[in-house]
């Protein structure tokens, strides 16, 4: 998939599929599939114009929340058949019209002859466009448009606030049910303190990447992938108040492996269910014996996702 971070004319006419596509989740992926079909049917280059940073993190200096690392969401889009991401910096457009976005990005650099976006997409300055304007100037300029409508979860809009909002709360269920996946975290293992291995529960630790939402602290039921094998894991996310810890960290035990030694390696830890809240605790065999009870739930949630995690017996 190629990656073009400044606005310099494709090689060949697109179908694009506009938006910041945070999470990718089902909503997008709609609008994403619609276009990706449409270039392969029509010939055009399958892209994708998506932003480097949230506009409200440039325009107002919130801070950023995202779901998903950009690696990831690059990852997604070329799994859903993205053949170009045009990655651009929002100031470099912030300040155009409606207009001016689809006669000179849209049509004069991505040389587009179809796009489209979600019901909730807006662009140009002010944010003043929309999915009905956007189909209004794309027959103006004479190309085609699609709109996808809104896509519901529990009777409400799946969107990225959405989805945020119930990670911050750990409601992770309700946040992959509206992703289309289970949400988590591809990320290098680090050196940790090894406390978990003197307790009998060795762990991998990675570290909470800056710019993500974080989950509510706590231990969730999870899966990991190694060497193509999915395996049960227990995953404590946090600042370990009864050790202490300086950084929010991800720290699973996966209690059926027993191979080798995973430090360097990137490894994919998905959440499927809460557990409980974070909490100091007043020993560590107290400790001990609550990830030792977090075990046996994971199993219940696992078993009732119908996951299909291996035991490691074969």
């Amino acid at each position: 998939m190629k990656i073009i971070k400044e606005l310099v004319r494709s090689d060949r006419p697109t179908a694009a599929a506009l938006g910041f596509f945070d999470g990718v989740h089902r909503g997008h992926q709609a609008v994403i599939k619609e276009a990706v079909s449409t270039g392969r049917q029509r010939g055009l280059i399958p892209t994708v114009f998506t932003l480097q940073q949230s506009p409200r993190t440039v325009l107002f200096g919130e801070e950023a929340r995202a779901i998903i690392t950009l690696e990831e969401k690059l990852s997604r889009l070329e799994e859903l058949g993205v053949e170009q991401v045009y990655l651009i910096d929002f100031t470099t457009i912030r300040n155009m019209t409606a207009e001016d976005f689809v006669r000179d990005v849209l049509i004069g650099i991505f040389r587009a002859e179809h796009t489209g976006c979600g019901f909730n997409y807006h662009f140009g300055s002010g944010a003043k466009g929309n999915g009905t304007i956007l189909s209004q100037l794309a027959a103006q300029y004479g190309i085609t448009e699609t709109t996808q409508p809104r896509l519901c979860f529990d009777g409400e809009p799946i969107s990225s606030t959405r989805i945020r909002k119930c990670i911050a709360q750990g409601d992770v269920a309700s946040a992959n049910a509206m992703l289309g996946r289970q949400c988590g975290y591809k990320l290098p293992v680090v050196h940790g303190r090894k406390l978990g291995r003197t307790l009998g529960f060795p762990t991998i630790n990675q570290l909470m990447p800056e710019g993500l939402v974080k989950p509510l602290f706590g231990a969730y039921a999870s899966t990991a992938v190694i060497d193509g094998t999915e395996y049960l894991g227990v995953t404590d996310i946090g600042i370990k108040p009864t050790v202490g810890s300086d950084r929010v960290t991800v720290e699973t035990w996966l209690p059926d492996y027993c191979g080798r030694e995973l430090y360097g390696e990137t490894i994919d830890v998905r959440l499927h269910g809460f557990i409980r809240p974070e909490k100091k605790f007043e020993s560590l065999n107290e400790l001990r014996s609550a990830v030792l009870a977090d075990e046996q739930q994971a199993r219940r949630i696992l078993l009732r996702h119908k996951t299909g995690y291996t035991d490691g017996t074969g």
